[in-house]
Parts: structure tokens; sequence; C-alpha cells
């Protein structure tokens, strides 16, 4: 990572912090890092390890892919998501760089309290791990998701509601 993209990712750190409405002092200590350490990464002066990036999104509560797409380590692409994730289709890479966009958008939004930042994390999230609990590995040839209709919730495929 060149010196250009460890400013930019300083930049990010620090505006998501005060996104966030952290003051540096909170952060460093939700993060498990020194005041000066974090002070030099905002300002660019230090490139943080995977491991940094990785307390720091979790204190920032948004995803470490997301800031390691800001490091350089990941471009985003399902091409390099593929190649490091395993992979087949690329489809779970491009899924992760989705996902963490939207979190950073969220953390970004001025007009959201820091409350209402994390609730719509919460269900974000949430319905991310309801989706993707509930998407079958392998659906039989022929078979097509049916939206769950309050006629139909719970019943299987061939059941019909004799109300």
């Amino acid at each position: 990572m060149g010196p250009k993209h460890v400013a930019q990712l300083g930049a990010y750190i620090r505006e998501q912090r005060e996104n966030a409405q952290y003051s540096l002092r909170q952060l460093a200590q939700a993060a498990g890092v020194s005041n000066p350490y974090l002070s030099q990464i905002e300002r660019g002066l230090r490139k943080p390890s995977a491991e940094i990036l990785q307390q720091l999104a979790k204190a920032l509560k948004i995803s470490a892919e997301t800031l390691y797409v800001q490091a350089g380590l990941l471009d985003g692409s399902p091409e390099h998501s593929e190649a490091h994730a395993g992979d087949t289709d690329g489809t779970r890479g491009a899924d992760i760089a989705a996902a963490g966009r939207v979190v950073a958008a969220i953390a970004a939004d001025p007009a959201l309290t820091r409350r209402q930042k994390q609730i719509l994390r919460e269900i974000y999230e949430s319905f991310r791990a309801e989706t993707a609990a509930a998407a079958p590995t392998h659906a039989p040839s022929g078979e097509t998701d049916r939206p769950t209709t309050p006629t139909t919730a719970g019943l299987a495929p061939h059941e019909t509601r004799g109300d």
C-alpha cells in the first residue's frame, strides 16, 4: 500500500469515527489500540495490519471487508473475492462487498443518530442472516422460490389451507 492509500484509509477511518460520534480516545479504547497509534493511522503515517483493521471495524460497527477494500487488501471485485474466499462463481465475494457498501452507507449518513445507525445495521444483518439460512444450497430443477404469504406460511408446497 502506497502513502496515498494509507492517507486515504486514515481519512476514511476518521470519517467513520466522526460519523459514529466517537472521540479518538473512545475509538482507540473500543478497538484496543493506543491513542497515538490510532492518530497516526488517521493521519496516514501508519499502515494498520488486517487484525487492527478488523478491531477498528468491530468498534465502528462496520464490516471489516469495507476497511480491507479501503486499505487495498481487497479490491471489492468478484474476481478478487473469488480467488481469496474459495468462491466458485464470485457471488459470495460480490455479496460481501455489497453488504460492506450498505453498512458503510448507513454509517456515513449524517442524518441518522448513532443509535439509528446501530438499529439499521442490526436489522440489515438479521435480514441477511435470515435469507442465508433460508436459501437452499441446491434447489431441485424446476423448483423456484415462492413468496411466503399469510395463506401459505408454514405449509408444504403441496398443501393448502382449508379455512
